[in-house]
């Protein structure tokens, strides 16, 4: 949900209009409406390279995850697990676009560390790849790009630990 549906859904539920506070938050949100649509497509535009790197970095960090009997182990779970890298930077897009966390909480969050626990998957491991996704999208923006980008990075890695 965007950040306005989440302001007016609010104000609604508690038969108010929004705030002062709140139409701040509309009006610094839409003035980097343009900003954050460039992102996404940044984001999307380089997602190859992004998790390409990102790989690299998790595999460095963990060499165990693809030595034989790791959760990484051969072209087939490596693949599943960058598959993940893909899923994690559109679901930040979605976050950015929106402006909110909502989207990234009940899609990202909620209910994944017990996903990843049921399949064997190291938390600890599933934090550092996400801090090496972090680190590699972080390359392809802007100074003041990354200022909109890295808290939905850090919503997802608090919520994992």
């Amino acid at each position: 949900m965007s950040l306005v549906s989440q302001i007016i859904l609010n104000a609604d539920n508690e038969l108010r209009y929004p705030s002062i506070g709140e139409l701040q938050s509309i009006q610094n949100y839409l003035k980097t409406g343009e900003a954050r649509i460039g992102i996404s497509a940044k984001l999307r535009n380089n997602e190859k390279e992004i998790i390409q790197q990102a790989g690299k970095a998790i595999f460095q960090i963990h060499p165990e995850y693809i030595a034989p009997g790791g959760n990484a182990e051969g072209p087939k779970k490596r693949s599943l697990c960058l598959r993940d890298y893909g899923w994690y930077l559109r679901l930040i897009t979605y976050g950015v676009l929106t402006g909110d966390k909502n989207s990234v909480e009940k899609i990202g969050v909620i209910g994944v560390r017990e996903m990843y626990n049921s399949l064997g998957v190291p938390i600890i491991g599933m934090i550092d790849s996400i801090n090496c996704l972090k680190r590699a999208t972080l390359k392809v923006l802007e100074e003041n790009e990354v200022v909109i980008v890295e808290p939905y990075f850090d919503f997802i890695i608090q919520g994992m630990s």
